[in-house]
């Protein structure tokens, strides 16, 4: 009896040890959680304005610039970018961070030097 509580002892303790080595490994390969947001929209008891995903995808975003009509002045369109790790509340999304290299840093166990440094 000694000897098969020894075992279970020990395949619980390995068992253990893979489940940490797995959790550690697919965290370095997994994405952040993100959001489509418009950084004109921030407001400060909400943060900012979530937009579908379809603003957001590659050479869509203005990386920071709003774009304006140039005969008017006026806003044509969102200035549309990621934005990472952020509290969602409905339509909002506040407390995150535009760079995805960030995100990483703030989720992984040390893996920021896995990912591309940007969306």
């Amino acid at each position: 009896m000694a000897d098969q509580r020894r075992r279970l002892r020990s395949s619980t303790v390995v068992l253990g040890g893979m489940g940490v080595i797995a959790a550690a490994l697919t965290s370095c390969g997994s994405d952040p959680d993100r959001r489509c947001v418009d950084r004109d929209s921030y407001d400060y008891a909400n943060g900012y304005k979530i937009i579908g995903d379809k603003n957001c995808k590659s050479g869509s975003s203005t990386s920071g610039k709003s774009r304006r009509s140039s005969s008017t002045g006026e806003r044509s369109g969102t200035d549309a970018a990621w934005y990472y790790d952020a509290d969602v509340d409905g339509r909002y999304a506040d407390y995150g961070t535009f760079s995805r290299s960030d995100a990483v840093d703030r989720d992984g166990f040390g893996c920021s030097g896995s990912g591309s440094g940007g969306g």
